[in-house]
């Protein structure tokens, strides 16, 4: 929201960021592959088999890290300041390759740390480059309200659970061993800490660091926010962004057509595959 630092790192919403992460991705089943939660914002790099479940996992996964990170900072306003992007990837292996790296340059690319595994808070770099499962830590806020509500007294461990996820490699890694996927992950994160080092040489200033990240004020406001448009898809090959651009138009047309028959008074017009029809509208109920 605003651009505000509602994300600041710290070890406690690290561990609950990885925790509801794990929890999201176990109820509500998505590839994760790699992820980078910054003070203001976050990246997520997912396999999913269909907009719905990407919708019933996103709704889960922000509903429940919003009131998370909010509870830590006293932060009782609307947290997200709009709705999530989701952006294709194409099956290019040169795609799926360049959306990694840079999500896993997030900390490092601003000048605020000199590797992304010096990042504070949840960050894929420090899993990818070690092989570990990604533990964190569940709070059931459900049955601490009903504690309170009787009058009981829990301990926090009482209410904690941990969640692990594991990793999944990049569809196109899919076939390589885990050997060589870790020694990709390795070159890429080194390749990262090269460009940082270059980029601190250029300039003349070294990164911020952990301390200075961690010491920001969550509800600072910056005068501008820098946002640009989304695109469609990220591919390197203009026939998949051409081809992929008619499919969505073919889509889009077919959706506004059974629209328009909804709203001609049809009870169950041919929506495309994969779409959200609109809900139906009210019915008014019999006047005796």
């Amino acid at each position: 929201m605003q651009g505000r630092l509602l994300l600041r790192p710290n070890p406690i919403l690290r561990e609950l960021t990885l925790g509801v992460l794990a929890r999201a991705a176990r109820l509500y089943p998505v590839q994760v592959h790699a992820f980078a939660f910054l003070s203001n914002h976050y990246h997520l790099l997912l396999t999913v088999p269909d907009a719905r479940r990407l919708a019933a996992f996103m709704g889960y996964f922000n509903s429940n890290l919003a009131r998370e990170a909010g509870r830590l900072i006293r932060w009782r306003e609307k947290f997200w300041g709009r709705r999530y992007q989701a952006i294709l990837v194409s099956t290019e292996e040169a795609s799926q390759v360049g959306r990694l790296r840079y999500l896993l340059s997030h900390g490092a690319k601003e000048g605020l740390v000199g590797s992304p595994r010096d990042w504070p808070g949840a960050h894929a770099a420090t899993f990818l480059a070690s092989g570990e499962t990604v533990r964190g830590r569940w709070i059931h806020r459900t049955l601490e309200y009903e504690a309170a509500r009787r009058g009981m007294v829990l301990h926090p461990d009482d209410l904690a659970e941990e969640e692990s996820l594991e990793l999944v490699p990049l569809p196109c890694w899919a076939e390589l061993s885990d050997e060589q996927i870790h020694a990709r992950h390795a070159e890429m994160i080194r390749s990262i800490e090269a460009d940082a080092g270059r980029q601190a040489r250029e300039s003349g200033r070294p990164p911020a660091g952990r301390s200075f990240v961690e010491r920001q004020d969550p509800h600072f406001q910056p005068n501008r926010i820098k946002r640009s448009p989304a695109p469609l898809v990220h591919t390197f090959s203009r026939q998949i962004r051409a081809e992929l651009r008619e499919a969505y138009s073919i889509f889009v047309a077919a959706f506004r057509r059974a629209s328009e028959r909804l709203r001609n008074g049809e009870s169950d017009p041919p929506f495309p595959e994969g779409s959200f029809p609109p809900a139906l509208p009210f019915r008014l109920a019999a006047v005796p």
